[in-house]
């Protein structure tokens, strides 16, 4: 069951991804020319994208995959083109459509099928592989342990998931984002490291048996995550 932390949070991140947000996102994830700031953080997301791909099989046909927040879509339409269906899955509509539209006509047999909502929403069904890319970087750790107990209850095979690293760098840059108005400020992060991650995954019992496999940290200027690999043990 989702806590009123995770339901807050959520409220504040659909209200900012689809609305405050929208055009940045757009640019962002688009070729378009950004500032020094927003290269950064556009480098450092193809990265880590490219990480977590890695990290899937090479060949997905056959296989289900979650894309939870899956933003404007490129991760997605990169697994289908491995064979993959895909779910993916966002709390706004406005970047669900945008990725809809960017969606090519050929993705190598592949599916994907998107939609708005709850990534823990059971209705989903059940996958052989999860994928959450910057989705959970805004949650408290234990809610990041409950959302992945969630999750493993339907996953076959590995969660491949971010979250903000505790870093110096970080902690400055979370710092300033509270100097801009209310209005104007991103959800804030919520940085945990690796280790304080685990000791929460094992007080949640529908989280035994599983473990994190292997983690790479990104960092590029204004962009730092570090990706995780969980997988039963």
């Amino acid at each position: 069951m989702a806590t009123a932390t995770y339901i807050s949070r959520r409220g504040e991140l659909e209200t900012y991804f689809d609305r405050t947000a929208v055009d940045a996102w757009k640019r962002l994830t688009s070729d378009a020319p950004v500032g020094r700031i927003r290269a950064t953080v556009r480098a450092g997301r193809d990265t880590m994208r490219d990480t977590l791909l890695s990290w899937l099989p090479g060949d997905m046909r056959g296989l289900r995959l979650l894309d939870a927040g899956c933003g404007t879509g490129a991760l997605a339409v990169e697994a289908a083109r491995r064979g993959a269906d895909v779910l993916a899955i966002d709390i706004s509509p406005t970047l669900v459509e945008l990725a809809r539209e960017r969606t090519p006509g050929d993705l190598n047999g592949g599916r994907i099928e998107f939609a708005v909502g709850d990534m823990l929403d059971p209705a989903l069904g059940r996958f052989d592989h999860v994928v959450a890319m910057d989705s959970l970087i805004h949650y408290e750790g234990q809610d990041i342990a409950r959302t992945l107990e969630s999750l493993a209850s339907r996953t076959a095979g590995s969660m491949v998931v971010t979250i903000a690293p505790r870093t110096p760098a970080l902690t400055v840059m979370h710092a300033m984002g509270r100097m801009f108005p209310r209005g104007d400020r991103a959800p804030a992060i919520e940085p945990i490291a690796p280790a304080a991650l685990a000791r929460q995954m094992r007080a949640r019992g529908g989280l035994n048996g599983w473990r994190i496999n292997r983690d790479h940290r990104v960092s590029r200027g204004f962009y730092i995550s570090h990706a995780l690999e969980i997988a039963r043990s």
